[in-house]
């Protein structure tokens, strides 16, 4: 059993996401755990891993939220054309566009129907978000160019998953097994694959629905140019072991897109070299910095709601949630560019250029 951190000197990882990464690496069957540069701690299974296991299926290793990934499209709109402050309103709140038509659309995915379904179409709390973007650098043309993309086309990046129906696959597994890993030839291991992938399936659709509701908000289109799932497990035919990642992103599936805050840039990058060392993964964002249950105390009495509203770099905010709004600021979140630095540094990525944000959408307005 191995365990590994790719991450370097200048770049902060905290002594319990080690721990946590160390205790899981002693579960049966496991042979690898790798962090990420955005290494952080969860609820007793740290954020920013994959972990190659055999004979095991670990359900809590992938977490509540299967299918949790980033949807990047280019919009039919192009820099010249920006308005924020109009879109602004006009996204304010998108996610109720077109309930009725979400729920058909499970059907034509041909996905088995949940009790769930009703949320099809919705960002959900927590670190998800829709956004609104340009390109800020094109650091590598050649790369840029084979992507078939714009410079000055404006693009959508969504990060969401399978809201409710992910948790409850979750809730309902360790009500009769706890944290214990499942025997992969086992029945329960086949039922649980059987509803991890049909959550994945549905958390990919519900990415394409809220992409498309946000472009039909601000009266565009787009072309999807990237769909990645960083919460799931896989059987790796190469390694001939079972892959968990819980907020990594899989580096053999073409592009990546790794978010910063909404007050950074985003990295759009490409895997390069030997990807045996990281188990075919990379980062998924920054990773957290503070816990949620820290941030409004450390930023209500320097900032106002409406400071947190807008960015640095000239972005808006739409989130409606008070407490989400402190939570989600850019100062909760590591340095982004030291994130993708180590993965430069180790030889994993060619950055292929860099993404400001223009509107993060958290929440829109809450009904009472």
């Amino acid at each position: 059993m191995t365990t590994k951190i790719i991450a370097s000197p200048d770049n902060w990882i905290e002594s319990n996401a080690i721990e946590q990464l160390n205790q899981t690496s002693l579960l049966p069957g496991m042979r690898q755990a790798v962090g990420m540069p955005d290494l952080h701690p969860g609820k007793g299974t740290p954020i920013g891993a994959v972990f190659a296991c055999d004979g095991f299926i670990y359900p809590h290793l992938v977490g509540n939220d299967i299918g949790c990934g980033m949807g990047f499209w280019q919009a039919d709109l192009t820099t010249s054309q920006i308005k924020l402050d109009k879109w602004v309103k006009k996204l304010d709140p998108f996610e109720s566009m077109g309930l009725d038509a979400c729920c058909e659309q499970i059907t034509s995915a041909k996905l088995a129907p949940t009790k769930f379904d009703n949320s099809l179409g919705t960002i959900g709390g927590g670190n998800h978000f829709a956004e609104l973007q340009r390109v800020q650098n094109i650091v590598d043309p050649v790369l840029f160019a084979d992507l078939n993309i714009a410079k000055d086309a404006l693009y959508v990046l969504v990060h969401s998953g399978s809201r409710g129906l992910g948790e409850n696959i979750l809730q309902t597994h360790q009500r009769q097994f706890g944290n214990a890993g499942l025997e992969v030839a086992s029945t329960e291991a086949r039922d649980y694959l059987a509803n991890h992938d049909n959550a994945v399936r549905w958390a990919q659709l519900n990415r394409q629905v809220i992409a498309s509701k946000f472009m039909s908000a601000i009266h565009t289109r787009g072309k999807q140019i990237l769909d990645v799932c960083h919460n799931g497990v896989h059987f790796d035919r190469q390694e001939s072991l079972w892959l968990h990642r819980k907020g990594a992103a899989p580096s053999d599936q073409g592009p990546v897109v790794i978010p910063g805050s909404r007050g950074t840039l985003s990295y759009l990058v490409i895997a390069r070299g030997d990807q045996t060392v990281n188990l075919s993964t990379l980062a998924h964002g920054a990773g957290r910095k503070w816990k949620r249950s820290e941030c409004r105390g450390k930023l209500e009495k320097r900032y106002s709601k409406e400071d947190l509203k807008r960015t640095e770099l000239g972005g808006r905010v739409i989130c409606e949630d008070q407490a989400l709004l402190y939570e989600e600021a850019p100062q909760a979140y590591k340095d982004i560019d030291v994130v993708v630095g180590d993965l430069v540094s180790a030889g994993l990525i060619n950055v292929i250029a860099t993404l400001a944000p223009l509107i993060t959408y958290k929440t829109g307005v809450v009904k009472r």
